[in-house]
């Protein structure tokens, strides 16, 4: 009798529980300048169905040793390569700069969670060089 209890008590805890939301985990790589700002990630409002949302979230999971990120609230035009080409959309976006001078390798984790209410875990590790007076980085600065 205990025995049918615990099931039915286990069965009842899991329908309760409800959906799982997804959780994803991805690991990539991001070059930076020495003391420059680079953008790490840029999340929009936007559902899979290309509608509003609320506003993403980021949350640092896993702090920079070298350097410190700062995440900003914006708006932008989305590419024409996007899933939802050319649409308005709030975004929230994170930023690394390196301390002055420093050069090397440092990572960082951030947890994004989309407006669909997807979780995904970001491991960026960032080569920082040193400063170079020949070409310009890519998405330098703190700009969405």
């Amino acid at each position: 009798m205990l025995l049918v209890r615990s099931a039915i008590l286990l069965s009842a805890g899991l329908l309760l529980a409800g959906p799982a939301l997804a959780q994803t985990t991805v690991t990539r790589s991001e070059s930076a300048t020495s003391g420059k700002s680079v953008r790490l990630a840029i999340v929009p409002n936007l559902k899979k169905d290309c509608s509003t949302g609320p506003m993403p979230e980021i949350r640092v999971s896993g702090a920079p040793k070298n350097g410190s990120l700062i995440t900003k609230v914006g708006k932008i035009k989305t590419p024409a390569k996007y899933r939802c080409p050319g649409k308005e959309a709030a975004v929230q976006a994170v930023f690394y700069q390196s301390k002055d001078g420093f050069t090397g390798s440092d990572e960082v984790t951030v947890d994004v969670k989309d407006s669909d209410g997807n979780v995904q875990t970001q491991n960026i590790k960032i080569t920082v060089g040193s400063a170079k007076t020949d070409a310009a980085p890519k998405k330098d600065g703190t700009d969405l």
